[in-house]
């Protein structure tokens, strides 16, 4: 509990992963992928209790493995079409007790328990519904170009005139890195998003930041683990 508000964080792991088959329960320097992510909620000061969501009886026996309590979410709910926040209710509506839901997707393994409470702690600090994770992104938007039909580049971006495109004078821009979502439960409800006018960012590095969606991102991620982690 913090300031006198509980939190649940929720991992949501179906099996059925295209990118990388099977990638939740597939070793990642030395360990399950989730394992990184429920070692991280475990650590963490301000979660109250950590959930998989999953239909996949082997991610099922994992988490358990690694102490997480399981959510056995129904198989409608674990299609390729899903909507993500569709998880996220069902896991508010069988976990009523708790004031906040804390979403932690499991492709994110560099992420730490200092960024999941401080993620949460800026969310109430600043009275905000919502607070997800941001890294400013390695390429910035202002170099890139949209390629016409007549393979004409025009900039997706345009720079007011006294502007420049050197890098260190380019405008500050954040993307989300999909480590940490935090949500008020009864806004979540309400909006049925972490993303609308009234969420605030928590800036997390670029090192802690990856996100795996590719073998090649978790051939990278493997390796950056194993520096941190050596």
């Amino acid at each position: 509990m913090y300031r006198g508000k509980r939190f649940l964080g929720l991992v949501p792991a179906r099996g059925g992963s295209k990118g990388v088959p099977r990638k939740n329960i597939r070793e990642l320097a030395g360990k399950p992928l989730i394992a990184w992510t429920l070692e991280a909620a475990q650590a963490s000061a301000y979660l109250d209790a950590c959930i998989v969501s999953t239909e996949d009886g082997e991610i099922a026996a994992t988490a358990e493995g690694c102490g997480a309590e399981v959510l056995h979410r129904p198989l409608e709910l674990a299609g390729d079409a899903t909507p993500g926040i569709e998880v996220v209710l069902h896991a508010m509506k069988e976990n009523p007790s708790f004031d906040y839901v804390v979403l932690l997707q499991p492709t994110s393994p560099l992420r730490i328990a200092e960024d999941i409470d401080g993620c949460i702690g800026r969310c109430l600090e600043e009275g905000a519904p919502f607070c997800v994770s941001i890294t400013e992104p390695s390429h910035s938007p202002y170099w890139m170009y949209t390629l016409g039909s007549d393979r004409r580049l025009s900039p997706l971006l345009e720079l007011p005139e006294e502007q420049t495109y050197q890098r260190q004078k380019l405008p500050k821009v954040y993307q989300l890195n999909g480590a940490v979502y935090v949500g008020f439960r009864d806004a979540l409800a309400r909006h049925r998003s972490f993303m609308t006018p009234e969420t605030i960012g928590y800036v997390m590095p670029e090192e802690r930041s990856y996100d795996i969606d590719t073998l090649l991102d978790f051939r990278i991620a493997g390796m950056l683990l194993k520096e941190a982690y050596p």
